[in-house]
């Protein structure tokens, strides 16, 4: 009997500590938001971007964001992105290794430095790209209530694992139940 709870928990901590090593949601900007404000090139660059990792962009109603190609991103040309939002919360999913360029729709503000490029590594630290990136849909969270230079941000932007607390106070609540009820 001993045998089998310490199996059941060996293999719960497993599962916990595998969920907990997952993707990282990045917010564009941190509290400022994808904003003309926004110094954008000193926000990238303590970063380390992974594939699976997310970008949400979240601005007001006077920006989008667009997805474009090298090019497209030196030039602020907003003609044939790959992808692009004026939702207000936007997130792209980094799917593969490589360059990412992100602009914003209006290009007096792209020229004004609201413009982004990451590069995006795989978990074996590598930064080549193995093949182009791909364009990927991108998942819309509901907008804010209110839209400013200082977006609404929902307190789950900050966390880099969603859910995890409920995970473990489920865990610790079934180790309780195991030992603690006989």
């Amino acid at each position: 009997m001993a045998m089998n709870k310490l199996l059941i928990i060996s293999a719960l901590v497993l599962i916990v500590c595998s969920l907990t090593c997952g993707a990282t949601l990045y917010m564009v900007g941190d509290t400022s938001g994808w904003d003309i404000s926004t110094n954008l090139e000193t926000w990238v660059k303590d970063k380390r971007f992974l594939v699976g990792d997310d970008l949400l962009f979240q601005y007001s109603s006077t920006h989008s964001v667009s997805e474009v190609t090298k090019e497209n991103y030196k030039g602020c040309n907003t003609t044939n992105v790959l992808q692009s939002s004026s939702n207000g919360n936007t997130s792209f999913v980094l799917s593969s290794p490589g360059d990412r360029y992100f602009i914003c729709g209006n290009r007096l503000h792209c020229y004004g430095g609201m413009k982004l490029h990451v590069t995006v590594e795989n978990d074996k630290g590598t930064g080549s790209p193995i093949e182009a990136p791909k364009a990927q849909p991108s998942k819309t969270l509901p907008p804010s209530s209110s839209k400013s230079n200082n977006p609404d941000v929902p307190s789950s932007a900050f966390s880099n694992h969603v859910g995890i607390d409920y995970m473990l106070i489920s865990f610790f609540g079934f180790l309780f139940i195991l030992f603690g009820v006989e």
